[in-house]
């Protein structure tokens, strides 16, 4: 009877043994998932949400001949009371003055536009990058990466010589006869759109190839064996598959597109208004920081608020 008891005592503090070993090493695994998510959470929160509060708290003050160029948020009476100035006179300016909101629509227009160029544009490519063979392959996609190893203002200034009106496009037109006198491309929004399209098509073009790679092709196989033409299984098999790379090199090019300040800048001189130039004005030469912190802040708004209802439906989508 000592013995039996003995061995139970011994499998009973093996197993306490072995429960503790699991609980232990769940704990450390649970420590070493909170610390790979909390390392991204800390660089969000130093990098952009403490960002962001700075923004919204100029935008939120008045303008004043200082340095810093505006009122504090918060500040003591001589009573020595705590007192919160918060001021929203900028954002009513911005939908007073007709000048903010004409840019905001130009900017959002130019940037639809050009991420609708860059989808006809980029799609083709990435479906014939995905058809063609390995080695293929590897060389159109660093054809693709081949541009970002250049300086992004060299390769604009570069677009500035092309379409200048004696510059290489029109010398080329007009030594083949096909015009008499330059075409004033230089300096109009064609110029922000090619700019645009050509510097951000490789962000549509990465996505959608990452997407087509996963495609089951057995599917267009199987679409042409039931009868279906090219185009039907395109609209009907490829274009529904491909949707979630459509819409993630979308937003990689519509958000900082709506933002771009260095293309309407150099290739629109001016001409073209788009928030980016208005935000750099007010900054730099009204300096009027709180009214240019609320065009930012305006400006991210629009911008993030169709990302958190599309992430919404999705969730919901998901669910159900």
């Amino acid at each position: 009877m000592n013995d039996n008891a003995t061995a139970a005592v011994d499998r009973s503090e093996r197993s306490s043994m072995r429960s503790l070993t699991a609980v232990l090493m769940q704990r450390i695994q649970s420590g070493w998932k909170t610390l790979v998510v909390g390392i991204p959470n800390v660089w969000l929160l130093v990098f952009f949400l403490a960002p962001f509060f700075i923004v919204l708290k100029i935008s939120l003050a008045e303008s004043i001949i200082a340095s810093p160029p505006f009122s504090p948020l918060v500040e003591w009476s001589e009573e020595g009371a705590l007192i919160l100035q918060v001021i929203f006179d900028n954002f009513i300016f911005l939908w007073e003055d007709d000048l903010y909101f004409n840019t905001y629509v130009n900017s959002i227009k130019i940037a639809i536009i050009s991420t609708v160029l860059c989808l006809i544009v980029g799609y083709p490519i990435a479906y014939g990058i995905v058809r063609s063979s390995s080695t293929t392959k590897n060389i159109l996609l660093l054809m693709i990466i081949l541009p970002f190893w250049t300086s992004f203002l060299l390769r604009v200034y570069a677009w500035m010589g092309l379409l200048a009106d004696q510059g290489t496009i029109n010398s080329f037109l007009i030594w083949i006869g096909l015009i008499e006198k330059p075409i004033r491309m230089l300096y109009t929004e064609f110029a922000v759109y090619v700019g645009i399209v050509y510097s951000y098509v490789p962000f549509m073009i990465l996505p959608l190839y990452a997407n087509m790679e996963k495609l089951d092709m057995s599917l267009h196989e199987a679409a042409a064996d039931l009868g279906a033409r090219p185009m039907t299984t395109f609209l009907t098999v490829t274009l529904p598959m491909t949707a979630p790379g459509i819409l993630a090199g979308s937003l990689l090019v519509f958000i900082p597109a709506a933002g771009e300040f260095v293309i309407p800048d150099l290739l629109g001189g001016g001409n073209v208004l788009m928030i980016g130039r208005v935000l750099y004005n007010e900054f730099n030469s009204n300096h009027d920081w709180p009214v240019a912190a609320a065009v930012a802040i305006v400006l991210l708004l629009i911008l993030v608020i169709p990302m958190m209802l599309y992430q919404h439906i999705q969730s919901k989508q998901a669910e159900s």
